[in-house]
């Protein structure tokens, strides 16, 4: 078996790990584990479910000191930013320990038995089900909150499937250390193996999917990273569902009444939001749509002031570093010049230089309209706000579209752009920035392709939908059916006769 090393960013450096690449008789075992923890997730019920998940968080949190060492080690990042990933991560699990003591997630609807114009109508009960063992892809960006210990993860166990994680090559140990102190919490509890497991190496992930335990899989990652993962599922006899959160360009577009009432308040938002975490998030805005009159000018201005003044961020790790610094070359190649640079000591390790880079809107072309990971921005200046419509229109589909505008600003145009948004992203943002993904009931997290390949979200209350399937129960005795689809049960909302019952508590 091939060993597993780990790289530190900051300076470069490999060292050896204890981690093995899993072969294929370890799967072997990992799945069959997976396979009974179904059984056990299921007996939990929901309710037990939301025990453990809440045990899960605390147990992380207990771990936080050395959680946050082993990550900042591997990636680069903030402590200050992984502690704030890693109370996340303890958020996403109570949360979806709150969705499940809710229940309304099953979507339980009954119909009782009934004369109707088409003729005795049998009795029918419907709610949603789990799918069965899962496999997760950890994100390079996100070693707490999209990794081993993310919100896929936490959805997918509080929807009673076992996980199988295929952890991220920039931060096994990290990943190691994140899955010991959640099957810790599971073991306490009484939970058998198998409830969570960690795979290493792109063999085992390939080797996961195309696995007939596995019914569905979820990454965040890069449009070839999914493209390698659906080419091992098409292997399968049966296909199983992608969940893939992907590429996005987050356009901003800057109105001339809000460039010229706070451009500076909004200059400073907008190099914050694309520089944080080195730009290396999938809601950094890549694209700034600004006026080219003199509220403009002035926002620009101090943009380039602020790009120019910071230092080099390290990326996390050497794959990335110099796509990014491919990609730079190549928006500037096709039309883009440079606005500013960081002129800050560029350090060691995989280390790269902020980038403001500008283009007229005509010059805007599909090879400068592209996802660019890291800390680079392109600024797009607009004429007439009537020729931003038929541009945005043109631009890849984005997580999030944002819009500032000021009290001067037409209504109508407001009300044609976020048209535009609507049709083309997942989350439309309002005088602010698409960094920061709130982990809440009404969150949606994602958009059309290629940002995901699905229409479900990857954060939120509803990203459980993913990792469950409906099941309807017809003339079934009660004493086999769940307990959310018998009569008199009113614990959760539920939908009887096609009218809508709240929960008796």
């Amino acid at each position: 078996m091939n060993a597993v090393s780990t790289v530190d960013p900051r300076d470069g450096h490999r060292r050896a790990t204890d981690l093995t690449e899993t072969d294929e008789s370890r799967l072997e075992v990992i799945a069959g584990q997976a396979s009974q923890a179904a059984q056990w997730l299921s007996g939990l019920g929901r309710l037990g479910r939301a025990e453990m998940l809440d045990a899960i968080a605390a147990s992380l949190e207990s771990r936080r000191v050395d959680l946050v060492a082993a990550a900042e080690a591997e990636t680069g990042l903030s402590h200050a930013r992984l502690d704030q990933e890693l109370t996340r991560a303890a958020v996403q699990f109570r949360m979806f320990g709150d969705v499940l003591r809710d229940g309304g997630y099953v979507e339980a609807a009954i119909d009782h038995a009934a004369d109707t114009p088409l003729g005795r109508g049998p009795d029918l009960r419907r709610m949603l089900v789990p799918l069965g063992p899962v496999a997760v892809f950890g994100a390079s960006n996100f070693p707490f909150a999209f990794s081993v210990a993310g919100g896929d993860t936490a959805s997918a166990l509080a929807a009673g499937c076992p996980t199988v994680l295929k952890a991220h090559p920039s931060h096994p140990l990290t990943s190691h250390a994140s899955a010991d102190a959640i099957q810790s919490a599971i073991r306490d509890i009484g939970g058998p193996e198998g409830v969570i497991a960690t795979v290493y190496g792109e063999q085992a992930g390939r080797s996961l999917v195309r696995h007939p335990t596995v019914r569905a899989a979820a990454l965040t990652g890069s449009v070839g990273a999914a493209r390698a993962i659906q080419a091992a599922i098409d292997e399968r006899a049966d296909p199983i569902p992608l969940y893939a959160e992907l590429s996005s360009v987050n356009p901003i577009v800057v109105l001339p009444g809000a460039a010229a009432d706070r451009g500076d308040q909004i200059a400073e938002g907008l190099f914050a939001s694309f520089t944080a975490s080195g730009g290396q998030l999938c809601t950094k805005p890549g694209l700034a749509f600004i006026p080219s009159d003199p509220g403009g000018e002035h926002l620009v201005d101090v943009l380039r002031g602020s790009v120019a003044a910071s230092g080099g961020t390290v990326l996390l790790n050497e794959r990335i570093r110099d796509a990014y610094e491919d990609q730079a070359a190549a928006f500037e190649r096709a039309g883009a010049r440079v606005s500013a640079r960081s002129q800050g000591d560029p350090g060691a390790g995989f280390t790269a230089a902020p980038r403001l880079l500008e283009v007229g809107l005509p010059g805007l072309t599909a090879e400068i309209a592209d996802e660019c990971f890291g800390p680079l921005m392109v600024v797009v200046r607009y004429q007439d706000v009537a020729d931003l419509d038929a541009v945005l229109a043109t631009i890849p589909p984005s997580l999030t579209g944002s819009l500032h505008c000021g009290p001067s600003d037409d209504a109508a145009v407001v009300r044609r752009l976020v048209d535009v948004f609507a049709a083309h992203s997942g989350r439309i943002v309002f005088d602010g920035y698409p960094t920061g993904v709130r982990v809440s009931w009404a969150q949606h997290h994602g958009g059309p392709w290629p940002s995901t390949n699905a229409v479900h979200t990857s954060v939120g209350a509803t990203s459980i939908r993913r990792f469950l399937r409906p099941l309807a129960w017809q003339d079934a005795p009660e004493w086999i059916l769940p307990e959310e689809l018998r009569d008199g049960y009113a614990a959760i909302p539920r939908r009887v006769d096609g009218r809508l019952e709240s929960a008796v508590e």
